[in-house]
């Protein structure tokens, strides 16, 4: 079963990103994707133009059954990050988009303190099954708590992925890379899982983010990784006997 990683810009509209992650989500499975990973918050980023907006749960809503309609009709999941909203309160959250119809979310635990000051924290992980193969789900600063991975491994995961989206002050992305790239590392050897770590790329908000989304195998040897300025799709296939769903 052959997992993809995509790295994307992220626009500061709803519509722009729903249409680049259909395409993207389309030419992953013209390389035989099964399971694509995509960033944390790619489908609404960050902006206050979006989030704020008074159609928000309206456009997610539709944005949202476009997604499960395309894994549907493209035979994959996708794993999409993206605000939530509900009663009043905002989540950074993580959706899986199953070929059946299922849908799971998650939501991110660990907050940065910008972050904070506007989301929620969640509070359950989250597990699924795909492939006869479980999966977990963190998005970026959980990756700093090693016990969240290894309570995602006791759960039965089998391989963890990561949405992420490092932007910073561009003195800080460059410093903040050594400890990016270390940490899905970390992780992939501790818990003998393979890491699939998909980052945006490009600028947002008055950020960067340097992209270097990866893919780990269990020993903790990089398969593979993007670069620092454009979009790319990363694959590899950690079951390759897999059956199907």
């Amino acid at each position: 079963m052959r997992v993809a990683v995509v790295q994307m810009f992220i626009a500061d509209s709803l519509k722009v990103n729903l249409s680049r992650i259909l395409a993207l989500a389309r030419e992953a499975a013209r390389r035989g994707a099964k399971l694509v990973v995509f960033p944390e918050m790619c489908l609404t980023g960050y902006s206050s133009k979006v989030l704020k907006s008074p159609r928000l749960e309206e456009e997610l809503k539709e944005a949202l059954a476009i997604l499960s309609r395309w894994s549907v009709k493209l035979d994959l999941s996708l794993v999409v990050g993206r605000a939530e909203v509900s009663e009043g309160k905002y989540y950074n959250a993580a959706s899986v988009f199953l070929p059946d119809g299922r849908v799971h979310t998650y939501y991110k635990i660990y907050l940065t303190e910008a972050e904070a000051r506007y989301f929620s924290p969640g509070k359950t992980p989250l597990v699924f099954e795909y492939y006869g193969h479980r999966f977990g789900i963190i998005i970026c600063r959980d990756q700093n708590y090693p016990e969240l991975a290894q309570r995602l491994r006791q759960e039965g995961a089998e391989a963890l992925l990561i949405l992420s989206a490092h932007f910073y002050s561009p003195p800080e992305a460059r410093w903040k890379m050594d400890k990016n790239l270390a940490l899905p590392i970390a992780r992939a050897v501790e818990n003998a899982f393979p890491v699939f770590l998909a980052n945006a790329v490009g600028s947002h908000i008055g950020l960067i983010s340097l992209g270097n989304s990866l893919i780990v195998d269990p020993q903790g040897v990089v398969v593979a990784r993007a670069g620092e300025t454009g979009e790319e799709i990363l694959t590899w296939d950690p079951f390759p006997h897999s059956n199907s769903p």
